[in-house]
């Protein structure tokens, strides 16, 4: 079973939120994508496709033209974005956020054993208690494949159990060339 929630109060100017449905794929974004007029033109879609419809026309080309990867997929998206998809087909969960983190995005498990995402900390807090994390800047999350990171995905992602005062969570680090980059 599958919940989605969405509204645009508290939202920014600068980073609208979006919900949309196509072919059984539910998504809601939040952000700006810098690349869409070029990205409209790469996929071969029309000038009225926003951000969100963008997402999930990328999405089912890399569900349905396997072998291209997710990791493609998002690493072609530029700006500051943060989008959860749940393909009723499949019954997949396909999440993201920028590389810079500029969208917050955070995720938890609920008491009832369930994945959660959601924009606000304080709204999951009372549902996920101390399972609550900030969703790694850079990464992916597919409940098909786990989580990677779309900048390295060869490396793998390690997540390390921290505590910073109230919220108890994960911090990861991808392992690239004998360096580790901490993402939060």
């Amino acid at each position: 079973m599958a919940t989605m929630a969405f509204t645009h109060s508290n939202q920014s100017l600068l980073r609208p939120r979006s919900f949309a449905v196509k072919d059984d794929c539910f998504c809601l974004f939040e952000g700006t994508l810098e690349n869409l007029a070029s990205l409209r033109q790469e996929y071969g879609l029309s000038k009225c496709v926003n951000e969100v419809l963008f997402v999930i026309e990328a999405y089912r080309t890399f569900r349905d033209r396997a072998p291209y990867p997710a990791c493609k997929m998002v690493g072609h998206l530029e700006g500051q974005f943060a989008f959860v998809i749940f393909d009723r087909g499949t019954k997949t969960v396909f999440t993201a956020a920028d590389s810079n983190g500029k969208v917050p995005l955070y995720w938890g498990i609920t008491a009832d054993g369930c994945l959660s995402f959601s924009g606000d900390a304080e709204l999951l807090k009372a549902a996920c208690g101390k399972s609550l994390a900030s969703f790694p800047q850079g990464c992916f999350y597919s409940s098909a494949s786990g989580l990677r990171s779309y900048e390295y995905p060869k490396n793998k992602v390690m997540g390390i159990p921290t505590m910073d005062g109230e919220m108890c969570g994960t911090a990861f680090k991808v392992e690239h060339e004998n360096i580790s980059a901490s993402m939060v």
